[in-house]
C-alpha cells in the first residue's frame, strides 16, 4: 500500500479531530462520516480510531517539510536551432 502525501493525511486528521464534540459518532454529520470514511480508505483500516492511530504514526514518520527556498533553474544543455532556413508546411513566406 502506498502511503499518502503527509500533508494531505494531516489535513484529514486535523479536519476529523476539529469536528465539534459528539459529531463523530455513528449517527454523525455527513462531514464526519466523509472524513472517517476517507481516513479509513486512505490508511487501509476499517475503524476510524485505528485509522487515526495509523495516520498519526505515518505523519510522525514522514520527513518534515523543508522550508521552500528560492526557485533555481538550470541552463539548457542543448542549444536549439533558430528559425528554419526554408519555410516548412506550416509557415508563411
Amino acid at each position: 500500500m502506498l502511503k499518502p502525501d503527509p500533508a494531505v493525511l494531516r489535513r484529514l486528521v486535523d479536519g476529523y479531530e476539529q469536528l465539534p464534540p459528539g459529531s463523530t459518532r455513528e449517527t454523525s454529520s455527513a462531514r464526519a462520516r466523509d472524513l472517517a470514511c476517507t481516513l479509513c480508505v486512505t490508511t487501509g483500516t476499517r475503524d476510524v480510531h485505528q485509522a487515526l492511530k495509523t495516520a498519526h504514526r505515518w505523519c510522525a514518520a514522514a520527513p518534515s517539510a523543508a522550508t521552500p527556498g528560492p526557485v533555481t533553474t538550470a541552463s539548457p544543455s542543448v542549444h536549439l536551432p533558430g528559425p528554419a532556413a526554408t519555410p516548412g508546411p506550416f509557415t508563411t513566406a
